[in-house]
Formats: C-alpha cells, structure tokens, sequence
C-alpha cells in the first residue's frame, strides 16, 4: 500500500515534530521552509509537562538535558544588581526548568534524530493551496507544484499561509503591546550561571541569562511597546535606546552590545485564537495556531506535544483522518488554552510604570518567593501539565 503524503510547512520546533512522529508512522513527509537554511541561534526555551514524555518517547531527553543552556537558576535584582528575591527552580518545571535549552539547540536535536526520508525544500514557501475531496495541492513561491493527504501549517505567528487558509477562522490576533528585544552579546566577569532580571520604572524589563557557548542571552522587554514592524535593526534599536534612557544595571552594556550583536530579534508580542485548527485536509501546529507568547510560556512543550499527539491521532485505525484531526484538536485544546488564558492583572505585574507599583511588585515578589509560598510560587511556572495519558501511537 502506498504511503500517505504529508507537507509540512515551517522547519522550527513545531514542524520538526511533527515531520519525526508523521514519518516514524510511515507518512512520506516534505518538509517546506522559507529560511534559506536551517535556522540555529535563539533564546532560551524549555521543555516541561507533558512533552518531557514526548522527548523520552523520542529518545531525547537526554540528549536535551545534555544540551542544556548551563543556567542553574533565577533571580530578581536591583539597579545595583542585588538579589532581592530568588524564584524557584528546583525540579523539573521551576523558573529555570530542567531542561532549559536554546530554540536552536533543541531544533537541531530533532532536526539530528529524524528518521530517513524526510524531504526538504528550502529557500521557498507556500503561495497557494488548493483542498479538494481527495487531498490538496500546493503551489509554492518558485513554482514548486506539491500533492498530498495533509498540509500541516507550521509557521510563526504572523503565519501568511494561516491567512489563506483559515481567514474567517481567526477569531482573536491580539497585540499584548509588548516589545521584546532579543541578541547575543559577549559575557563579562560580572556575569554567572543565573538568569538576572531587573524591573525598572516605565513597564521595563532587562534579562541576562546564560549560554553553553560562552556567550550571554540578552533580552529588552517593555510595555507599552513600540510599533517597530518594518523598521530597520537600526531604526528599532533607536527607539529601544530612547525608552531605555535613564535605565541603569546592565541595560547600558546591552544596548551598546546589540549595536553589534550577530543574531539580535525584535518581536512584538501577538497572541493568536482561532476557533478551529484543521480545515479538510490543513491542519495548524504550533505558534500559527495558537501563539502563547512568552508571556504565558511553554510554547516549545505545547510545539513539541502537537506533533506528537497529531501522528497519533492519525494513525489510528479506528478514525479516519477528518474524526483524527478533530480528536488532534480536542486533545491539545485544553493544554492551550490554560497558557493562553492570563491572569487578570497579570500585564501590570509584569510591567509596573511607577515607582509605587514598582515598589509593590517588588513586596509581592518578596512575599511569593519566602519559605512558606514557595510551592505556590513554583505552580506558576508550570505549563502543559495534564492528568492525561498521551495518545497511543501505532508505529510502522
């Protein structure tokens, strides 16, 4: 019997994942990515809740926890850098989580561990897609011409295929008016294994957290944020340097640092709800269906997971691939919708703009982080947990 074909569109965590579990089930997989090579770098991400069970099923965790950023745990400081209140980070879903691991290193495990004969096309991406009764057909940017059973949209947040496919179906693409600014810059002796993080008046944030390269993560994030889409790196970093006027600790060194930062990322923070994931024979994993932004945390896990539990589905026997992709989405909705669903107030916290709140937040912080709230503190961080067992998967 001839295998079923499958186009994946995004070559990120999502759609790795899903190329791993979709060929290990015996699809015939191609793999679609607009970047012109495989992409390294990144911040910091983590895996925990039920994707650590993904990872073992793969037979990476160790080779994850192998790779790991080196960062042992994190606290809050001051404008003079003075710990004001440490986060929990014992086991395996504290702030600094066990397996903490850059975007990049973790993609190219996966990308390492793929089984033979997954196909990729790079340099390209999607134009047109074209779903009929027995599959769809793709036309992509340099005149490529695909069939198969299941286009999988595996893309960023701004995903253009999304658009094309699932217009009507997005029901909420929120911008949580954050600014986010992201490089590597060079380590100092001033720096160790911890990640720091300062607030400062005026809704910013200054982070630095550590690499197994030798190298910092620095990130810049404030509320209300910029509209720098479409500015240059040159332009954006003007406007960052103008709200960071008057901020002290490392922001200083980083600024000037990012002047010359091989690999510095500017996003503005969008969250994304769509009332269905799948549509004949598409089907949305990762940020392009359901972007949780680092404000809710765990987007890898839930990237990681998606793949997963989508094989499953479609592998088996007793659904055919309409009831598998519904059985996909019902299954993978509740763990989204708990990291999309902020807290009331939670925008505020994270941001304060004066002095006073500032103030509070650092009382709350003190407070959350003592002896007794520390189990408390610690749930906060956790992220695509559930009482579920995953998805039987039925192998070739």
């Amino acid at each position: 019997m001839q295998n079923r074909t499958a186009v994946v569109s995004g070559a990120s965590i999502a759609g790795l994942s899903t190329a791993y579990w979709l060929r290990r089930t015996g699809w015939d997989v191609t793999v679609i990515e607009r970047a012109p090579a495989f992409r390294d770098g990144g911040q910091n991400v983590d895996v925990r809740g039920v994707a650590r069970d993904v990872l073992r099923r793969m037979g990476l965790f160790d080779a994850v926890k192998a790779a790991n950023t080196t960062e042992t745990g994190t606290v809050l400081v001051d404008g003079r850098g003075v710990v004001t209140a440490e986060l929990p980070s014992d086991g395996a879903g504290g702030a600094t989580a066990e397996l903490e691991i850059l975007r990049g290193d973790l993609a190219r495990t996966v990308l390492d561990a793929l089984p033979a004969g997954v196909t990729f096309v790079y340099g390209d991406s999607v134009s047109a897609v074209d779903d009929d009764a027995d599959g769809v057909t793709l036309t992509t940017e340099a005149g490529r011409r695909l069939r198969a059973d299941l286009f999988v949209i595996a893309e960023g947040v701004r995903s253009r295929t999304r658009a094309t496919v699932f217009g009507e179906d997005v029901v909420d693409q929120r911008d949580l008016d954050v600014t986010m600014v992201f490089g590597t810059i060079p380590r100092t002796d001033r720096d160790d294994d911890r990640w720091r993080w300062h607030n400062a008046v005026r809704g910013r944030q200054v982070h630095l957290r550590p690499d197994p390269y030798g190298t910092i993560r620095a990130i810049l994030a404030y509320s209300p944020g910029d509209d720098v889409i479409g500015l240059s790196r040159e332009e954006t970093l003007a406007v960052v340097r103008r709200r960071y006027d008057g901020v002290g600790w490392e922001a200083p060194r980083i600024l000037d640092a990012l002047d010359t930062s091989p690999d510095v990322y500017i996003d503005q923070l969008q969250q994304v709800r769509m009332s269905t994931w799948h549509r004949g024979h598409v089907v949305m994993a990762g940020d392009a269906g359901w972007c949780v932004t680092p404000m809710g945390g765990g987007g890898a896990s839930l990237a990681l997971t998606a793949g997963y539990v989508l094989a499953a589905q479609l592998a088996d026997p007793t659904q055919d691939q309409e009831a598998a992709l519904a059985a996909y989405e019902s299954w993978m909705r509740p763990l989204v919708d708990d990291v999309q669903d902020l807290p009331r107030g939670l925008m505020a916290f994270a941001y304060p703009q004066s002095r006073l709140a500032l103030a509070l937040r650092g009382v709350v912080d003190r407070v959350l982080t003592s002896k007794p709230l520390r189990p408390l503190a610690a749930k906060l961080t956790q992220v695509a947990e559930t009482d579920r067992e995953l998805p039987v998967l039925v192998g070739r």
